[in-house]
């Protein structure tokens, strides 16, 4: 059979061998390219197995490793408490970024770098809390890909040594009281004499102060006199530590037996029972005077109760007046300033980031995948046309989910807009906008902004003369934020910038004068007349491409 083999094998030209080794080549190269790209683009993260012991005080290391090992210095990197809004430290692009960080966490995180090529990710929290106890989530992601992990992280701490001392004498024995301050988790404390003997404790409390460590006061009756040393040791359940403190208790301290006491039992039984008939017949007595009295304060109750009913609804009135004239100084700061341009505000497709849709009308702004709901950097789009004087004022229209980010306002044409940029006043950007489930103005430090209802549809409103820029919520006609006054010079462009999270923007159109000119909002009818009339345009709740819900006041909630 070999020598067959053999002869078969010869006959083959060697064209013919170079041919089939050369496409046996191609294939092993394509295999193997298949595979590199495989085990670049996914991997697994894998966490410790067991809960991280973090002490008080002290520094821990909270690590993940990724399988198959690979280098994650370009990949991002972050750590997170139960949502990913509550962001502990996120390591991306090179850098460590800080900017959604919470507040409790700056300058106490950083990355343990020396294995990071190794496929070792760790982050080290420095000055341990009782506040960083729970559970933490590691996230990586490399391209389009990303895998996270679930850790834990029990804090614990050692507290105060336990302070024994003796209340006095009680039921036949000696009260002794021991306390101890500092401890976390909750302590557990013991009883014990001086053969290991343990002693049920009479009572043991625990609370908690300010930075949430634990104090424990436990009390303990002895009482046998022959006792001697008595033994309060507290125990750290975690970290299976514990203090202790003895002390001696003389015999002297205990209470001595008299034969008067039984007497004295009898005598005080009797006493009791003819107490107890006495104060029958007098509380009988009593209840009855009781009744006509309760039936008296009954109506005096009623009658008052009566009067500050009436006393509050003049008290939710007057509040009702004020807050109406509130709203209606807001409405006339921003409505009754002329000239104020209305409209002519559309969006520039050429301005807009790639990943941007731009509505045929240049109108409204969404994703163009519907499906792309997280974005590495900020994607915006520029109005149509500079303003450089006058007063002008458009209304925008967001729809957005709970987790998203968004921000709308002005900014000069020169400024950066590409990556991560910081929209700040400084670098030529004054807006506002929604991040993390709140609303702030990029101000530096940031503002964080409390809007009575949620601004679904926002009034921008800017004066370049006075370097003033504004934002109106257009569903209860109030005032939401205003830079401080600003010389401005160049032409300012209007702003729109989405970020993450299911959202779009709408810019409501306006009535407009002949020639296509705006009409200056101060041709509108006086306050009063809309206070009772329906304004077209505008609404109390969130409508459909600008279209109101129902037809109410600007300014009634």
């Amino acid at each position: 059979m070999g020598i067959i083999m053999g002869m078969k094998y010869k006959m083959f030209s060697s064209k013919d061998m170079e041919g089939r080794c050369s496409r046996s080549l191609l294939c092993c190269l394509a295999s193997l390219l298949l595979l590199v790209q495989l085990s670049t683009e996914q991997f697994q993260v894998i966490g410790p197995r067991h809960p991280i012991l973090a002490v008080l005080g002290e520094d821990v290391i909270l690590p993940c490793t990724l399988v198959p090992a690979m280098n994650a210095e370009n990949m991002e990197l972050g750590w997170f408490r139960t949502t990913f809004s509550q962001t502990v430290f996120i390591y991306w692009n090179h850098w460590e970024q800080t900017e959604e960080q919470m507040a409790e966490y700056r300058g106490r995180t950083s990355l343990v770098r020396g294995c990071l090529t190794e496929g070792h990710a760790a982050m080290l929290l420095r000055q341990v809390r009782v506040s960083d106890n729970g559970m933490y989530t590691c996230f990586f992601r490399h391209g389009g890909f990303y895998e996270e992990a679930d850790l834990e992280v029990k804090v614990a701490g050692m507290g105060s040594d336990p302070q024994v001392h003796i209340e006095g004498p009680e039921e036949d024995g000696v009260c002794l009281v021991c306390k101890a301050p500092g401890w976390f988790p909750k302590p557990q404390v013991q009883w014990r004499d001086l053969s290991e003997n343990k002693f049920p404790a009479l009572s043991e409390t625990h609370s908690q102060d300010t930075e949430e460590l634990f104090s424990v006061e436990a009390t303990l009756v002895v009482r046998d006199s022959s006792v001697g040393n008595v033994t309060c040791s507290v125990l750290n359940p975690v970290l299976g530590q514990e203090k202790a403190m003895a002390i001696y208790i003389p015999e002297p301290f205990f209470p001595q037996a008299s034969p008067w006491k039984p007497a004295f039992a009898v005598i005080l039984t009797m006493l009791g029972l003819l107490l107890l008939g006495a104060c029958y017949f007098i509380r009988k007595a009593h209840s009855r005077r009781m009744q006509v009295r309760q039936e008296k304060e009954h109506q005096q109750r009623l009658k008052k109760q009566e009067q500050q009913a009436k006393e509050e609804v003049l008290k939710t009135i007057d509040e009702l007046k004020a807050d109406l004239n509130q709203r209606k100084a807001a409405y006339l700061s921003a409505w009754r300033k002329a000239p104020l341009y209305a409209g002519s505000v559309t969006l520039d497709p050429l301005s807009a980031h790639h990943w941007l849709s731009i509505s045929h009308e240049k109108m409204h702004l969404s994703w163009k995948d519907p499906s792309l709901l997280y974005c590495d950097e900020k994607c915006s789009v520029l109005g149509l046309k500079g303003i450089t004087s006058g007063r002008w004022f458009w209304e925008v229209e967001i729809e957005n989910e709970l987790f998203s980010k968004w921000t709308l306002g002005v900014c000069r044409k020169d400024v950066r807009r590409t990556g991560n940029y910081l929209e700040l006043s400084q670098r030529g950007f004054w807006v506002m906008g929604k991040g993390n489930n709140k609303y702030f103005a990029q101000t530096d430090p940031e503002t964080c902004l409390s809007p009575r209802q949620d601004p679904c549809r926002v009034g921008v409103f800017l004066d370049y003369s006075e370097g003033d820029v504004s934002f109106y919520n257009m569903i209860d006609g109030s005032h939401i934020f205003s830079f401080p006054p600003i010389s401005f010079s160049g032409a300012l462009f209007p702003y729109f910038m989405l970020r993450y999270g299911g959202v779009s923007m709408t810019i409501c159109s306006m009535a407009s004068g002949s020639e296509g000119l705006p009409v200056p909002l101060n041709n509108f009818s006086p306050l009063e007349e809309i206070l009772s009339t329906p304004m077209e345009g505008f609404s109390s709740g969130c409508g459909v491409n600008c279209a109101p819900p129902e037809a109410e006041s600007l300014l009634l909630p």
